[in-house]
């Protein structure tokens, strides 16, 4: 198992905790998923994306989707059968998963569907009209004021 040493990070920076407990997280979260189940992340917009999970052989009802501070995890649970099955071979995988992702800032889960054993989780960006860049116009001094000081500097002179 390769380690990557944070240490540098947490000495020369400050509030970059996140950023490094991100990766740490992000690296060991890799590592015990197994890959499995797999998935896709794309950019659909400038601002909007999709999560795309696959999903085969679980219904709706055994899926949960959750945001909590900034990670969306999506669990999936097999409801226990009743019947019992006798497979010659079993290669589609029924296990329970957790598959967490990172979110950015502002970025918020609009909806989640369900098709053809994918499930597609969409999300989009969308930054407080605060946090925006703002045109600053620039104006024209007021040339009245000016006159009137360079005048009371002449009448002191």
């Amino acid at each position: 198992m390769n380690r990557i040493d944070l240490t540098p990070l947490y000495r020369s920076s400050v509030g970059f905790d996140r950023l490094a407990s991100l990766l740490d997280n992000t690296l060991r979260g890799e590592q015990s998923s197994g890959g499995y189940p797999p998935y896709d992340i794309e950019i659909l917009d400038e601002n909007e994306y999709a999560i795309t999970i696959a999903v085969a052989g679980f219904e709706r009802d055994e899926l949960d989707i959750q945001t909590e501070k900034g990670v969306l995890t999506v669990r999936g649970r097999k409801a226990d059968t009743d019947k019992e099955r006798n497979f010659l071979h079993q290669g589609i995988a029924n296990r329970a998963f957790e598959r967490k992702f990172n979110l950015a800032d502002y970025v918020e889960v609009t909806d989640a569907n369900m098709s053809n054993g994918l499930l597609t989780i969409n999300l989009v960006k969308e930054i407080p009209e605060a946090m925006k860049p703002k045109k600053i116009s620039i104006g024209q001094a007021d040339t009245k004021t000016i006159e009137h000081q360079s005048e009371k500097s002449e009448k002191v002179a």
